[in-house]
């Protein structure tokens, strides 16, 4: 299915480095090393040069913490939203945010995705992305409101859960008006899970890749990870590596991420040993 990013095209046989990029002083990875505007330019510089096709920038972290209004998250992104437009034209600009007023005024600054990380929390950013004709992820998150952990949640069948509830979040999208080729669909790992469910999640991802949508996945440094591994959150790469091999085996096809470099060798070679790529070059044994 060709991927549609706003006034981008991405053919089916790609798959994408989406690098985050925090307007945040408390980010819980970089810990507030992009909050400086100028210190997260250069982060999108950086992996712009490193070869990521999209910037997702967001200006508010995900986990409990000050409470941040719709103006003070504007006034993070839009003004820079609008400044990579200028700079980098040829990449996709997406904005971690779950509200529409947010939205609405970074597509008009020139975002081309909204990454709605809360699952449909305000219903009316669907509407955005169908005015603007950007793309949108859609999320699981298991009905937790926007910035809070889950407490003893619990699932029947989470893959299940998060199919039934993305795939209606796509419709509901598409009947709205955005185009059926500009929606991505995520399952969210930690967000309203724990680890078991996380890892299912990762386990059974193929499941999530059959519906035909294409699978955003944000794994990089997360706390299923952390939890698996007994590691901090600055010791965390190897295992967010094995876990995006095995998301990219099952067919991911666009990947949140840290660290855009390593991601790509590790998702560039699953799809080549799955027989989606072809290798860079093949002379051993043939010259």
């Amino acid at each position: 299915m060709t991927l549609r990013l706003g006034r981008h095209e991405f053919a089916d046989d790609r798959t994408l480095m989406m690098a985050i990029v925090n307007r945040t002083p408390d980010s819980f990875f970089d810990r507030g090393a992009t909050w400086a505007e100028d210190a997260a330019f250069e982060r999108v510089r950086q992996v712009v040069d490193e070869g990521a096709e999209i910037v997702d920038i967001g200006g508010i972290k995900a986990a409990p913490g000050e409470e941040i209004d719709a103006e003070e998250e504007k006034r993070r992104v839009v003004d820079f939203v609008a400044r990579v437009r200028r700079e980098w034209p040829q990449i996709v600009i997406s904005v971690d945010t779950w509200r529409a007023e947010v939205a609405r005024a970074v597509c008009e600054a020139g975002a081309d995705l909204i990454n709605d990380a809360w699952g449909g929390a305000d219903p009316a950013l669907a509407e955005v992305a169908a005015e603007f004709d950007v793309a949108l992820v859609c999320t699981h998150t298991g009905g937790v409101a926007p910035r809070t952990r889950p407490h003893r949640i619990e699932y029947e069948d989470v893959v299940a859960a998060a199919i039934e509830s993305t795939v209606a979040q796509a419709e509901r999208a598409v009947s709205l008006g955005v185009d059926p080729e500009s929606i991505l669909i995520d399952p969210a790992h930690d967000f309203g899970k724990n680890t078991f469910h996380s890892l299912e999640v990762t386990r059974r991802l193929d499941e999530m890749v059959a519906t035909g949508w294409p699978v955003l996945v944000s794994l990089s440094n997360k706390d299923f990870v952390g939890e698996s591994l007994d590691r901090p959150v600055g010791e965390r790469l190897p295992g967010t590596l094995a876990a995006t091999a095995v998301a990219a085996t099952a067919g991911a096809r666009v990947f949140r991420v840290h660290q855009v470099p390593q991601t790509r060798d590790v998702v560039d070679m699953a799809w080549t040993i799955a027989g989606r790529r072809k290798p860079a070059r093949a002379i051993r044994g043939l010259a």
